[in-house]
């Protein structure tokens, strides 16, 4: 006979394939000398495997279910009702249903248990699944504990059990379901314990709930808990909830509600020695299970017995330093509008060409601050820059400087000589400047493209290491940082003095519209003149609404005008192929190597715009800021000392236009060379992949750069280590990251602290002036990018590859960004109405749904 009954005292955290993730925590638990759970036993995953053997419609239910995806909610639901329905009238095998009677005659046949699900996917460091499967409370008799036992495997296909696995990845037909049956405790009290602070993530601060009664009212939301917040060995704060009612044991099996006594009602479920007590055993389980835990517990006789021990799966992990000291994480990916997860080798090449050390934490960058924050100047200069770029990130910074305990305060550093050579020479208006710092990048990365050619083997990775400190070189020469600082603080200046001197708010984004040599703004219209080629052959374009295969370019000069798109599209993309969204991260495919991504967009351009249409924005543009540069000065002029402020302003307007577009340009440089390298490092992959080194290509993009160097030097690779990293990034991809995050754990919003804004209205940072109203396009991903005109962008960030969307587009909102992040800039380009960092943006706004963007005062209306 299989393993198919296991008592708890014989399971550990090892098993979690044969008892579920619960099973293998609770067998864990019942070893560990001082903590209580109540006795009991697992029925198998091998059980559960058997009767499913034995159930012959099962394997065909399976496959269909595996078949369906989140939209198809009619099918799942009929679908997942149907195996319920098999499972639940599954006859359970006699030898079976033996061994769980002879469990029940040894632990006490007719006392109550509790029959609780175990799934393999639950519990699990990565993915909790819980309340997704079923629980059954005081169950009496083996008929009624054999039921429930069917009951819980059915519950594996709930309708929300099957959504979860769906959304997270997991395979219905390898996820299998255990049974824990445990003795009923019935206790004075009971709740949750979490080892992290739940709110806050703070991972010192551990919080309790607490009720009367069974835990079952808390766990389902139907009363008002006790919450206690602990520190140190120290209740720190507490609420008393009002318990109206508590769930508890029927003597008829079950359970029941009963109403508290009035003068009961706010009578606190623990005491504050219980609650200390309490938190020390749940610490002594974190330290066991190495990660904060989720904890349900009861309080029976003054004793704590624990029914469950969870990992808490929704904490943003926290970057590691190195020594004990408090620290404050700023993130990376807010800065470069990029939020997502990186894959392992995207990481470490961006902390390979970074300038200051990055810490890597849930498949994202930070960087620490401490120093910044110890020193009066240092706090100064952050705080500055960050509440001007953004002002979420500046709030949570002061929350932190306001805590005089949190970062040790030190004297400012004496000013450091000047370097051998002095300061470097002011910086004239003059754009020979721009082009030649474009002409240095662009012959730099010609050198770059000849040389590699002829590298392989360690000989590359070598290669491109040396290669990444001339990429170094480029993004931090002082001539190059000098021209963005003065086209940022020409900006600066002129919203400042424009404001003061005639009450124009945000002046400059009107007059920063069609700047040369800005090269993510070129890009955008640069696709309107490729729909220009296409538009006049019907036949391509009908072509093109069918092409899902990224080899359709192949395939085009078979048809009239076919030679010409296809030259266009090439040229476009031998120009700016190399990007993508999220393209900070080397991995992500470029639109070189998926350009179907562009094919959308292409076919927008051709239905919503006239021929020309590039040039004719552009010049509208450069019109609309040299009319307004004409009004400016003119008012100037009629003020005391008029001459003198119309001077001045000039000078600065012509300052920012000579500088501001160049803001662009390192980033493509190094977004060009990522390109470089990755075509060259996917060549070494197919290598790997043809020695049997590793399975697919692609598995090279979960080591880090380091780890490929020695991979590639000993054709030999971790297969483990590439699964495991492949799952932990499944999971970071559901994290949200924070903007400032404590080496504590410790999540700091900020807030915008503004007042006189419309009731509803959702607050953001104005980055590009005007009103606009129109219907919302709430876009996550752009592949699915089909704007009409008129309508407004709504998304969590833009980087540069979703140019080509704003030209379609009369508005933009987003929930990442700051006054001079790629989208702001090209906002202000386009003279695009925008709001950027308004929180949740995604979520508050529906995509339909009409709104109105005041791009000047930094707020969104729902209309």
């Amino acid at each position: 006979m299989g393993c198919y009954v296991l008592g708890l005292q014989e399971i550990g955290q090892t098993q979690v394939a044969l008892v579920g993730g619960k099973g293998a925590h609770l067998g864990e638990l019942s070893r560990m000398d001082g903590i209580r759970v109540p006795a009991g036993f697992c029925v198998t995953t091998e059980a559960f495997q058997r009767v499913l053997a034995e159930a012959p419609a099962i394997d065909d239910q399976l496959e269909q279910l595996s078949r369906l995806k989140q939209d198809d909610r009619e099918q799942l639901r009929v679908l997942s009702a149907e195996l319920r329905r098999t499972l639940e009238g599954a006859s359970m095998p006699d030898d079976l249903a033996a061994e769980i009677t002879r469990q029940l005659v040894q632990l006490g046949e007719q006392a109550a248990y509790a029959v609780r699900s175990s799934a393999t996917a639950e519990d699990l460091p990565t993915a909790s699944f819980a309340g997704q499967q079923d629980t059954y409370l005081n169950v009496v008799g083996p008929a009624a504990i054999l039921q429930h036992v069917s009951r819980c495997w059915a519950s594996l296909f709930t309708e929300r059990a099957v959504l979860y696995r769906l959304r997270n990845g997991f395979d219905h037909r390898k996820v299998r379901m255990a049974v824990v049956v445990q003795r009923m405790v019935f206790p004075q009290a009971a709740g949750i314990l979490f080892t992290a602070d739940p709110i806050t993530s703070h991972r010192k601060i551990a919080s309790v709930e607490a009720s009367f009664g069974l835990g079952e009212a808390l766990v389902s939301g139907r009363v008002n808990a006790d919450v206690y917040k602990v520190r140190d060995g120290e209740v720190i704060d507490k609420a008393v909830g009002t318990k109206q009612l508590a769930i508890l044991a029927s003597p008829a099996g079950g359970t029941r509600e009963q109403a508290i006594e009035p003068e009961r009602q706010q009578q606190p479920a623990l005491t504050d020695a219980q609650v200390v007590r309490l938190v020390q055993l749940g610490r002594r389980m974190e330290a066991h299970f190495g990660c904060p835990q989720d904890i349900e517990w009861c309080l029976v006789d003054d004793d704590f017995h624990f029914v469950q021990s969870r990992p808490i799966t929704t904490l943003f992990p926290i970057p590691v330093a190195g020594d004990p000291e408090t620290h404050v994480y700023l993130s990376v990916g807010h800065q470069q509008m990029m939020t997502d997860a990186l894959k392992p080798l995207g990481l470490s090449l961006f902390q390979l060409t970074a300038m200051r050390p990055m810490y890597e934490a849930g498949g994202r960058l930070f960087v620490d601050v401490t120093q910044n924050l110890a020193t009066p100047a240092g706090r100064a200069g952050l705080l500055g820059l960050a509440g001007k770029s953004d002002p979420l990130t500046g709030d949570a910074l002061r929350t932190v400087i306001g805590r005089s305990d949190f970062i040790r305060t030190l004297p400012d550093e004496a000013p450091r000589a000047a370097p051998a050579g002095g300061a470097p020479a002011p910086l004239e208006t003059d754009p020979a400047i721009v082009d030649e710092l474009i002409r240095r990048s662009e012959a730099s990365l010609a050198v770059l493209k000849r040389d590699i050619q002829t590298k392989s083997g360690t000989a590359l990775l070598d290669f491109i290491l040396a290669d990444l400190q001339e990429l170094k070189r480029l993004l931090f020469e002082p001539r190059s940082f000098q021209v963005i600082m003065a086209g940022m603080e020409a900006t600066w200046w002129l919203n400042d003095q424009l404001q003061a001197w005639l009450g124009e708010k945000n002046a400059a984004d009107t007059l920063t519209q069609s700047v040369p040599n800005n090269i993510t703004s070129e890009m955008g219209l640069a696709l309107l003149d490729v729909a220009d080629v296409i538009r006049p052959y019907p036949e391509v374009v009908a072509f093109l609404r069918g092409v899902k295969d990224e080899g359709f370019l192949d395939e085009l000069p078979g048809l009239a005008g076919g030679r010409e798109a296809r030259d266009a599209i090439q040229a476009y993309l031998d120009r700016y192929g190399m990007r993508c969204v999220g393209e900070i991260d080397i991995t992500r495919p470029r639109w070189s190597e998926r350009p179907t991504t562009l094919v959308p967009l292409i076919l927008g351009n051709i239905q919503n715009f006239e021929p020309g249409a590039s040039k004719r924005r552009f010049e509208q543009g450069r019109q609309e800021a040299w009319k307004k540069e004409q009004d400016v000065l003119e008012r100037l002029r009629a003020l005391p000392d008029g001459a003198a402020k119309a001077e001045e302003t000039k000078r600065m307007i012509d300052r920012v236009r000579t500088f501001v577009g160049y803001r662009e340009y390192p980033k493509y440089g190094k977004i060009n060379r990522y390109f470089v390298y990755k075509q060259a490092l996917m060549k070494e992959a197919e290598r790997l992949v043809q020695a049997r080194v590793v399975q697919e290509k692609e598995d090279i993009f979960y080591l880090t750069f380091q780890e490929l160097q020695d991979v590639v030097r000993t054709n030999q690779v971790d297969a483990q280590l590439i699964r495991q990293r492949k799952d932990t990034f499944r999971s970071y991809q559901a994290l949200t990251p924070p903007r400032v995050l404590t080496s504590d754990g410790e999540v700091i919003t900020g807030a915008y602290r503004r007042d006189n804004l419309p009731a509803g209205a959702l607050v953001g940072l104005a980055v590009s002036a005007g009103t606009i109203e129109g219907r919302a396009r709430v876009i996550l991903d752009m592949a699915e990018a089909h704007p009409e005109p008129g309508d407004i962008l709504v998304t969590a960030y833009t980087d540069p590859s979703w140019t080509p969307v704003f030209v379609s587009v009369k508005g933009l909102v987003t929930e990442v960004g700051g006054l001079m992040s790629h989208g702001s800039v090209i906002a202000r380009e386009y003279g695009l109405p925008a709001v950027v960092g308004v929180e949740h943006a995604t979520r508050r706004i529906r995509d339909g749904q009409r709104i109105r963007v005041h791009g000047t005062d930094g707020y969104v209306e729902l209309l």
